[in-house]
Formats: structure tokens, C-alpha cells, sequence
């Protein structure tokens, strides 16, 4: 059966009520604000009351770089709180929402797969509790203010050739990464270029997951840069003078959103920045819930190790103020025969000569997250194609580095596919951590980029191209330099050339515009040909997509 043919089927039997989970974790209806009877968002009261109480543990899932074979992160994540809740151990999933593009497009939704997946699935993979939706009206009433003031006699001088606020659209359309705006004459506004950004690549969407309340908010939005004046002063939404009203259109969205999985652990399901072109992972509200309201708390961080899971630990970690107790790579037998450059149509043909050469790239992940000083742990999800020599020979060049590779069956039978990671996990827990992130913030721009292409990605140097030589400048003569590094990066690679599979070495990274995201506390280097705006593929997923006359979903993978 199809994921989705899965979750309709256990949705319609098995699904809890949405207070009978909270119940599981400590919460009663009063601190919920429910959605139909299996989603609710956490209100405040309850998020203020539960900074009171201790931590549990933290374990972080990451994983090789992606490709077309699949890797499955956020299914063994589900299948991972599902199997320590099995174990008795009251563990809670916290994962990042679905953005509109990815499922219509090509990677599909993250709600997990198979038997390991958190539901109501097409709910979560379409509108939610509306989040993006949320977001996106943020997003674009700020650019009709901006645009508005310059209309209404532009009092704060704004240079309309050097705003950097876009506009944005939770879909992938290539057609609205460079307009032009303003067209008709006088009546119609001043003409202009701009774009679009897909909304989760949108500086208010990492400010919505690294805010810690209402205040955090409205001070991190009024931060937020626009653009700058005539003689290239920045000016920020404080300016503007809209900071509440784009705050107002975030209040309901800054509230986490609980649901469950097939097996009603509970899962917090808040916030979706990208990893490739954002800071990639869930909200720091959310993590922060989990972490009070379960003794062992799951999230992941979006696509690599060298992209989500390097973000997380730089850039999330000192505003969540916990560091991860254990650390999953998730892997697959397929993925790293792809890695080692096996066609994708030979990839159910046992091949150890090629297993061995796509080892490097789950080689230099490992090497990566030791580096920080966490236990680590490898996952390999099972394909049903993997030979027992395959797997052995994982297994045993991970032993060879002193990691245990545990084979994880979670897709085809849920959280009992993942016993073993799960006691694998615990033990990793009991080892001791000395977590030590990867660079000072306070170093100079130059410096924390050379340190991320030369320790994470195994590159030799990072030049600086067009647009980012003088935003380099910029940044620097406006005393911006001292914040952490948001690289916006191919994700299919170690380097910023997607073609460049396994664990490349000696190359250069190539940074051609600097962006500053004062709000969100970070500096987005924009690497490669990567887009904040992707299009949709040649043969788009919503191709196959279809909706009954009483409303069963279709194709929704």
C-alpha cells in the first residue's frame, strides 16, 4: 500500500482524540486550542507554565545528503518515538510542518512513511492549522507596506533599486523569482524589481521558529532589514513602523501544533524553514515543549548532516539552551551505492565494491557530528533490496569508526522495525557529551565560512563573487559580522556542485550574494546556483493527485 492508502486506512480505525494525547504528556483541554478533534495548537499559558519544569533528553536525526534513493529521515524518526514508547520511555516527536512546494513538486510531504508516519497525514501535508498560510499573508503585507510608504511619499528615503524584502508563495514557481512591480502608471505604485521567495525561505519564517514568546517576536520582526535608503542606510520594520501588525498576523502561528503518529505517540509539528536555503529545523517553542513534556524528545533537522544538523547545532542550540544528548544519522544501502556512482536503475543490485566508495560520504557525516562532541548513532533504513552482505559491510566500516550501525525496519512495521535503534539510542544517552559548536560567532565573516567548507563539507576555500564582495563590506561596516553563518547550499552534496556525490575534497565554495537576517540573528551566504524561489519538475507529484466527491484524498504519495 501507498503511504497515504496506510494512513487512511489506520486513521479511520485507530486515531485518538487530540486531548487523550495531551493527557499522555501532561496536558489537559484548557491548555489547547483544537482544531477538529485530532489537532490543536499548545496556548501560551501552558507553553509559560511548562518553562518551569526540567529538560528531558534531546536526540537530534540527521542524515547523508539526499538523493533520488531515498533516505526516509522523518519516517525513522516517527518510528524511533514509537519504538521508545514501546520501551516504555515517554518520548515526543518534534518535526517541521510541510510547505506546499515540496508536496506538490517532487520530494513529497514530512509526515513520515509506511507504519511510521504522524496523522492526520493529508491534513498536515496540505493546510494544517494554517501556518504558512499564516506566514505568507506576513510576508506579503509587509512588502504592500513597504511599497505603500514609497507610494505615499517615501519619508524614510527608501532606495526602491536596493530593497531586499521579498515577496512570497508557499509553491514552487520559478516564473516569480524576478518581476517587475508597480507597472500602470502613477496610480498603480512606483515601478520596480522584485521576487518572490517561497514562504519558507522567508526570514519570517525562521524568526517565527527561533522565537521564544510574543516579545521575542515583535522584537526580532522589528529588526528585520528591508532595504536601504538613498545612501545606502538600512532600514528595518521598526522604521516602518509595522512591527505589531506583522507580529499580530503571527500570533496564532507562533503556537505549537500537536497530533500523533499511527501508534499515538505525540508528535509537536511546528514551523518548516528549508535546510538548503533556511536554518532548516522545526520551532525552538516547540523543541523547548518536547523537551519539558517527555523525558526523551525527538526532532530532526532538514536534509544532511552537513546542512540541517550544522544549523541546528550553530545556529538553534544557543537559542533553544540545550544542547543534543545523542545524534541519529540516518542511511540507506541504496543511498550510498548512489554515492559511490551507481546508476539509480541498478541500485537493487548487490554491488559491496560500490556500498564501500559511497561509504565516504556517511563517513564524513559521522566524522562531522563526533566532531561536535555527541554520541552518535547510525540508522540504516531497510529497503527490501539491501543483501545481508551489504548490511554487514555497513555495519562494520561503521564499527571501524567506533559507531554502531543498526538495521531499522520502521517504513514496514513501525515502532517494532525500530526496537533496536531504540535501545541503541538509549545507551548513547547514558554516554557522557562535551558538546562544542563549531565556530565563534564573534570571528569575522571570512573566517566562520572558511571553518564550515573546511571542517563540514571537506573543502579547501570559500571566494567571495558579484554581489557579495561589497555586501561583504556592508555587513561589516554596519557591525553585522558577529552573527553565526545560514549557508544556503545545494543539499544534494558535500560541496555547492550537486553533481559532486560521496565525499568530495579540494574544491571551493563560491559565495555570490550575503544577506543580512538581522531578525532571525543569522547571515545567509548564498552558495552555488542554489534558488530561494525552486520550480516544479518536468512531471510534477500533483499530476497524480485527485480529491473525491465526499472528500478522500488521492496520490498524496
Amino acid at each position: 500500500m501507498s503511504d497515504i492508502q496506510i494512513a487512511q486506512e489506520n486513521e479511520a480505525k485507530e486515531m485518538q482524540p487530540i486531548t487523550t494525547i495531551a493527557e499522555k504528556i501532561g496536558l489537559q483541554s484548557a491548555d489547547l486550542e483544537q482544531y477538529g478533534p485530532y489537532k490543536a495548537k499548545i496556548n501560551f499559558a501552558a507553553i509559560k507554565r511548562l518553562k518551569e519544569q526540567p529538560d528531558g533528553k534531546l536526540v537530534l536525526v540527521t542524515s547523508i545528503n539526499p538523493t533520488p534513493a531515498g533516505e526516509g529521515k522523518s519516517t525513522v524518526t516517527v518510528g524511533l518515538g514509537d519504538a521508545l514508547r514501546q520501551l516504555d520511555q515517554a518520548a515526543i516527536i518534534a518535526l517541521r510542518e510541510p510547505s506546499l512546494g515540496p508536496v506538490m513538486g517532487m520530494k513529497g510531504g514530512a509526515t513520515g512513511g509506511g507504519y511510521a508516519q504522524v496523522v492526520p497525514m493529508e491534513d498536515i501535508n496540505l493546510h494544517f492549522t494554517g501556518d504558512m498560510h499564516a506566514l505568507t499573508a506576513a510576508v506579503n503585507t509587509l512588502a504592500a507596506l513597504i511599497d505603500n510608504h514609497i507610494q505615499q511619499g517615501n519619508v524614510l528615503n527608501i532606495d526602491p533599486r536596493r530593497i531586499i524584502w521579498k515577496r512570497g508563495l508557499d509553491i514552487n514557481d520559478r516564473a516569480l523569482r524576478q518581476v517587475v512591480i508597480g507597472l500602470g502608471g502613477p496610480v498603480q505604485g512606483v515601478p520596480r524589481q522584485d521576487g518572490f521567495d517561497i514562504t519558507v525561505a522567508s526570514e519570517l519564517m525562521a524568526i517565527l521558529c527561533l522565537a521564544t514568546d510574543i516579545n521575542d517576536l515583535k522584537q526580532r520582526i522589528s529588526q528585520i532589514v528591508i532595504g536601504y535608503t538613498y545612501d545606502r542606510q538600512p532600514i528595518t520594520v521598526a522604521q516602518l513602523e509595522v512591527t505589531g501588525a506583522i507580529a499580530m498576523l503571527l500570533k496564532d502561528a507562533l503556537k505549537p501544533n500537536l497530533v500523533q503518529t499511527l501508534e499515538h505517540t505525540p508528535a509537536l509539528i511546528h514551523g518548516g524553514p528549508f535546510a538548503n536555503i533556511a536554518h532548516g529545523c522545526n520551532s525552538v517553542l516547540a523543541t523547548q515543549a518536547a523537551l519539558k513534556l517527555g523525558d526523551i524528545a525527538i526532532t530532526e533537522a532538514g536534509f544532511g548532516a552537513d546542512l540541517g544538523a550544522e544549523k541546528f547545532l550553530d545556529i538553534k542550540v544557543p537559542q533553544l539552551g540545550k544542547t543534543p544528548d545523542a545524534i541519529v544519522i540516518v542511511a540507506t544501502v541504496r543511498a550510498l551505492k548512489y554515492n559511490g556512482g551507481m546508476p539509480l536503475a541498478d541500485l537493487t543490485t548487490e554491488n559491496l565494491g560500490t556500498l564501500e566508495k559511497g561509504f565516504s560520504n556517511l563517513a564524513k557525516h559521522i566524522t562531522n557530528m563526533q566532531r561536535y562532541g555527541v554520541p552518535v548513532v547510525v540508522a540504516i533504513n531497510e529497503f527490501t533490496t539491501d543483501t545481508d552482505a551489504e548490511i554487514t559491510l555497513l555495519q562494520e566500516k561503521c564499527a571501524a569508526m567506533n559507531v554502531k550501525a543498526i538495521l531499522t525496519s520502521v517504513w514496514a512495521h513501525g515502532g517494532q522495525g525500530g526496537i533496536d535503534l531504540a535501545h541503541a539510542v538509549l545507551a548513547a544517552l547514558e554516554q557522557p557529551q562535551d558538546f562544542h559548536p563549531l565556530y565563534d560567532p564573534k570571528t569575522n565573516i571570512k573566517a566562520k565560512l572558511t571553518t564550515i567548507v573546511t571542517e563540514i563539507y571537506g573543502g579547501h576555500d570559500v571566494v567571495f563573487e558579484g554581489k557579495a564582495i561589497n555586501q561583504l563590506k556592508e555587513i561589516e561596516q554596519n557591525g553585522w559580522d558577529h552573527l553565526p553563518i545560514c549557508v544556503a547550499k545545494t543539499q544534494y552534496s558535500l560541496s555547492d556542485d550537486p553533481k559532486a556525490l560521496g565525499a568530495p575534497t579540494g574544491f571551493t565554495v563560491h559565495v555570490r550574494e550575503l544577506l543580512p537576517k538581522l531578525g532571525a540573528g543569522f547571515i545567509v551566504a548564498m552558495t552555488g546556483t542554489v534558488l530561494t524561489m525552486p520550480g516544479l519538475p518536468k512531471q510534477p507529484a500533483a499530476l497524480k493527485m485527485d480529491v473525491t466527491e465526499d472528500g478522500l484524498i488521492s496520490g498524496l504519495f
